[in-house]
């Protein structure tokens, strides 16, 4: 399994809008393609507070490929991104790094 970690910077303001594109919009076409995420969080604390933390889970790199090469080719995906990018971009700058899980454990933290 991999994990991959993406960090959007949105363009100053445009944090609501690119939350409400992920949350109304992303996630139903994502489905679509078998792309789950883990998780999303905002950072609360660190170098930035206007930031966009998700991890997405892949087989493989390869499952990463397929999957991630159909959601690009979606139309759905360029309506999608081409309608809330009509008054200007909303994202800044994107990272994005593969993670292995070393000891195999994923934490559910939101557990009491």
């Amino acid at each position: 399994m991999i994990y991959e970690l993406r960090v959007y910077q949105p363009v100053r303001g445009q944090m609501p809008k690119l939350l409400a594109r992920f949350r109304d919009k992303v996630l139903p076409i994502w489905e679509r393609h078998g792309i789950r995420p883990v998780g999303f969080w905002t950072t609360l604390v660190g170098e930035s507070s206007n930031q966009l933390t998700y991890m997405l889970p892949w087989e493989s790199l390869a499952d990463r490929k397929t999957r991630c090469t159909a959601f690009q080719k979606d139309p759905a995906w360029h309506k999608v991104r081409d309608d809330s990018e009509r008054d200007g971009p909303i994202v800044a700058s994107i990272s994005s790094g593969r993670q292995h899980n070393v000891f195999g454990l994923l934490l559910n933290y939101d557990q009491p």
